[in-house]
């Protein structure tokens, strides 16, 4: 996978949580379902960024899992909702990257459609819980403080 380019196949285990946010309009983008959202210190401070085409960096933080697909445009009035799956939601995502034995493993998305276990500049998402039909469960960690290597 590389990344999202139409909203991704998502699986819930639980209870969903959900949290509304306003987009930066900094430049224009567009949300996927299932893409992760930041505050980039670099970009804007206040509201979120899909993480696609950033370079992440410490203090940067992860606020959740797009819930919707939502676009804005440059230098549009900052006041387009869009909606993030947060805390402690555990959201499954098509993976064959883990397995059953990497529960409770510390995951990070390496661009917006795929998961991985190696830290780099991209968020860190959550904890996985459990894997099953392809699809790796992950407990969203929101908000997250990027501490990138």
């Amino acid at each position: 996978m590389a990344n999202l380019s139409t909203n991704a196949s998502l699986r819930f285990l639980g209870d969903v949580y959900t949290q509304k946010y306003i987009m930066d309009t900094s430049g224009a983008q567009t949300s996927y379902k299932g893409e992760p959202f930041v505050i980039d210190q670099n970009v804007d401070t206040v509201y979120v960024h899909t993480a696609k085409s950033l370079t992440l960096a410490d203090g940067d933080v992860f606020m959740g899992i797009a819930a919707e697909s939502v676009s804005v445009t440059a230098s549009a009035t900052e006041n387009t909702n869009l909606t993030l799956y947060v805390e402690p939601t555990i959201v499954g995502f098509v993976s064959a990257v883990f397995d059953d034995a990497d529960s409770g493993k510390t995951v990070y998305m390496s661009d917006t459609g795929t998961l991985s276990e190696s830290n780099g500049t991209y968020p860190q998402i959550g904890k996985l819980t459990k894997v099953a039909d392809g699809y790796a469960f992950v407990q969203l960690e929101t908000p997250k403080v990027l501490d990138v290597p």
